[in-house]
């Protein structure tokens, strides 16, 4: 549902975007304060390639464009966006459509003697986000920006005081579109060592700390369901403890939430928790990292009958895996968190071999091995609850019989001379396609990843990036090639071209090149780019929140710039 009135919603926007406007030329006119934003556009001109599935849509060209404008004083910050899609790009966003043209946010802050209250929207989260994050991922396609009243306060030294009241943004249509739920919530957080310095000084003394924080945060809906008696107020509450030395960091959190029927848990009313920790070790040379999750029924949206899982969550489950930056390994099988039900683990070691040691050489080696994997919950499920209503039981924190995802991955990186750099990976990967994408049927996909990448400095205005990167599995599509070379020539000019070869191997299937080629312009603030060539269908990730990328055929353009 979208709240809305189809004569009053132009109007008051109109007024909206001329009153920011008009306080930003009021604030200019009193000097003494900075303006700063950014542009961004990006749009693509589609072709038909029914080799590779991509159509052309009616509109054979999509734009996604916006610009911020910010601007601070000692007192105040104001700011807008102004967005236009027209139309928006195939697969984009991740949730609900965006298209025409509009102000998609505006704010006004003031502060002063520690407190800051801001009107409009805003962006915000409590600890990891278990309980409440509002943020952007603006490649990505999400946007749960809040639209109401916040309020931060530190009434001493180390005491840090949050309120947050509002809706939250939806979709895009010539304006943002707002949700049907009400979101209130409140945060604090104490860091020992500063706010109580008599009893915990010595803490303080040795470079140690220890933070506490809490949180809680409700949603209110009426309930509309001729069928159901759903709780119109759902709180989840949190709590949360970081301790640091100096070559310590230990994170720990943990949330409740109360039941909440809702359209991805099947309507039970079972309460949902998360429980993450995170441990690193870093002294010079060597770093060790590990950290453990689980979450049980934790899909929290401000509309219980949210269009999708991409829309409108209140709280954000970070995902444990490494978010792999080479091509196939980032877009082929990346790992989406599970929020209504997981158990997941990984730890990584670096360690870099000294120069002049056997292994380290002239310039030294840097080793890095990293593990991660997530499995179901160990349930039972409840089919004869016909009074509770739970849906099903859990051993917390217990692993299930199906596992989901696993990733072994090991980086070899050295710099051989002093114009080359070699890395080499080697990724073994378990990825339960099915229910990761949903693709119902498919078999657990089983593979071996090797990557190679060099670097070559000409001089210190040129030099050539290239990658070489191999995929061999019997599952899906099969074995799939790379290759990538990045031309530079700084500090203006860049040239690349890449070519993806699904060939099969021991699977039957269409084997197709997708090659595409980019240059590009930089100066100052403002980079230029420029591609043509066919973009294979996959998963775009980011933080363990995914969107499908549709095949696309075409010529792409994208400028930026920053001031």
């Amino acid at each position: 549902m979208i709240q809305t009135h189809p004569s009053l919603f132009g109007r008051n926007r109109s007024l909206a975007l001329a009153a920011a406007l008009l306080s930003a030329h009021f604030l200019l006119a009193q000097g003494g304060g900075q303006l700063h934003g950014n542009f961004s556009m990006d749009g693509q001109l589609y072709q038909d390639d029914e080799q590779i599935g991509a159509v052309k849509p009616p509109s054979d060209f999509g734009l996604n464009a916006w610009t911020n404008l910010n601007y601070r004083t000692d007192l105040f910050d104001a700011g807008i966006r102004l967005e236009s899609y027209q139309p928006s790009l195939l697969g984009y966003p991740a949730g609900q459509a965006y298209s025409g043209s509009g102000l998609g946010y505006r704010y006004i802050s003031f502060r002063k003697d520690g407190l800051e209250v801001t009107a409009g929207n805003f962006y915000e989260q409590f600890g990891q986000g278990l309980a409440f994050r509002s943020y952007e991922e603006r490649y990505l396609g999400v946007d749960n920006a809040m639209d109401g009243v916040r309020v931060k306060f530190m009434p001493d030294t180390g005491i840090y005081l949050k309120g947050i009241i509002g809706t939250q943004r939806l979709a895009f249509s010539d304006g943002f579109t707002k949700g049907v739920g009400m979101v209130r919530g409140i945060d604090g957080e104490i860091s020992l060592g500063e706010a109580l310095p008599g009893v915990f000084g010595k803490l303080q003394e040795k470079g140690n700390s220890l933070t506490l924080g809490a949180s809680f945060v409700s949603r209110f809906q009426p309930d509309q369901d001729p069928l159901l008696e759903l709780p119109e107020n759902v709180g989840i509450w949190a709590g949360r403890a970081h301790y640091t030395t100096a070559k310590w960091d230990l994170y720990s959190e943990y949330a409740y939430k109360i039941n909440d029927p809702n359209g991805s848990n099947g309507n039970i009313y079972k309460p949902g928790q998360a429980l993450m920790a995170n441990v690193s070790y870093s002294v010079s040379g060597l770093g060790i990292s590990a950290g453990a999750h689980t979450y049980d029924n934790m899909v929290f949206q401000s509309d219980r009958g949210a269009p999708t899982l991409f829309d409108l969550n209140i709280n954000y489950l970070p995902t444990l895996a490494k978010q792999h930056t080479y091509n196939l390994a980032a877009t082929l099988y990346p790992y989406a968190t599970q929020p209504n039900g997981e158990v997941a683990y990984q730890a990584e070691v670096f360690y870099k071999f000294k120069r002049g040691s056997a292994l380290g050489g002239k310039y030294g080696t840097k080793l890095t091995a990293n593990w991660s994997g997530a499995w179901s919950l160990d349930s039972t499920a409840l089919p004869n609850d016909t009074v509770h209503l739970q849906g099903y039981r859990t051993n917390f924190f217990a692993m299930g019989d199906r596992q989901y995802f696993s990733d072994l991955n090991v980086e070899l990186r050295k710099k051989i001379s002093a114009d080359w750099e070699l890395a080499l990976t080697w990724i073994n990967l378990l990825y339960d396609i099915e229910t990761v994408q949903g693709k119902s049927g498919k078999s657990t996909v089983h593979g071996n990843m090797f990557i190679l990448e060099g670097l070559h400095q000409f001089n210190d205005k040129t030099s050539l990036r290239f990658e070489l990167q191999h995929l061999s599995t019997k599952q899906d599509h099969g074995n799939w090639a790379t290759a990538v070379a990045e031309l530079t020539f700084s500090p203006h000019w860049f040239l690349a071209a890449m070519d993806q070869y699904n060939y099969g191997g021991s699977v039957n299937t269409e084997q197709i090149h997708y090659p595409i080629g980019t240059f590009g312009y930089i100066r100052g603030g403002s980079r230029f780019s420029f591609s043509y060539g066919r973009q294979r269908a996959g998963i775009f990730c980011v933080g363990g929140v995914c969107r499908a990328v549709p095949a696309a055929n075409g010529l792409t353009a994208s400028i930026t710039t920053t001031f």
